[in-house]
């Protein structure tokens, strides 16, 4: 899909908790209608990324903007609100609410009528079938892959400008973690702009427009991701292509 205007520009960006400095420096730009990964070993400092640019941690140096908005160091909802929407490491659902009650929670910041709520419903219902047959489920009793799918549709129903994604396929088999990534180039094919931090390097660099690489807090290898496919570092670190086989 051909990006358009930058919807996202993290710049020079310095985070961390308490005396620790995680993020030193870090400069990530996704375009509208773009899928950009963030990819790293653990302790890299992409979930801090991810937290720094919604609002769950405030930045101590740089700036964010979406959509041609300065939300440096803004809450969390106010963030939300703009319609930059994340689907957190853990997935973080209501546990002991239904299927249908978490996904109309991720409504609620939108000022949709009814009939906007239902169309939208539909969408995520066709995108994730199994909901529709769980919708009176309990979410705590439901598997991990059926959990990843309620928890990127409760972030679909707030009709996300971005979604952000933090190692979605975390935990998941590995049919269930191809059903998933299926699930987001029809996203992307949608026009759905993402933002995906992700374990599973391969998968990612395969589905995304551009990927970044991060490595102690800043980083280290940028570019489209098909040619991070073939480039002898990744493959090296995150590809398991190392020379010598």
């Amino acid at each position: 899909m051909t990006s358009g205007e930058p919807l996202l520009i993290a710049e020079d960006v310095h985070a961390g908790y308490g005396p620790v400095t995680v993020l030193r420096g870090v400069t990530v730009v996704a375009r509208e209608g773009e899928l950009v990964t963030v990819l790293g070993g653990n302790g890299a400092g992409k979930s801090t990324l991810l937290s720094a640019v919604v609002g769950l941690l405030s930045p101590r140096s740089g700036r964010v903007t979406f959509a041609g908005h300065d939300i440096t160091g803004k809450h969390a909802e106010a963030i939300a609100r703009q319609r930059l929407v994340l689907v957190p490491e853990g997935r973080q659902l209501f546990g002991p609410m239904s299927v249908i009650d978490n996904l109309l929670l991720g409504a609620h910041c939108r000022r949709s009528g009814r009939r906007a709520v239902a169309e939208r419903l539909d969408w995520v219902f066709e995108l994730f079938p199994v909901l529709r047959e769980r919708t009176r489920q309990l979410a705590a009793s439901m598997s991990g892959g059926q959990q990843q799918m309620l928890a990127i549709g409760r972030a679909l129903m707030a009709e996300p400008k971005m979604l952000l994604l933090d190692e979605p396929s975390l935990g998941l088999a590995p049919l269930v973690t191809r059903q998933l990534f299926d699930t987001l180039r029809l996203l992307h094919d949608a026009g759905v702009s993402i933002l995906l931090v992700e374990q599973n390097a391969r998968m990612a660099l395969e589905l995304a427009d551009r990927a970044y690489v991060m490595e102690r807090g800043r980083v280290s290898v940028e570019g489209p991701a098909s040619e991070m496919l073939q480039d002898e570092r990744v493959q090296a670190a995150y590809l398991g292509l190392g020379a010598g086989g």
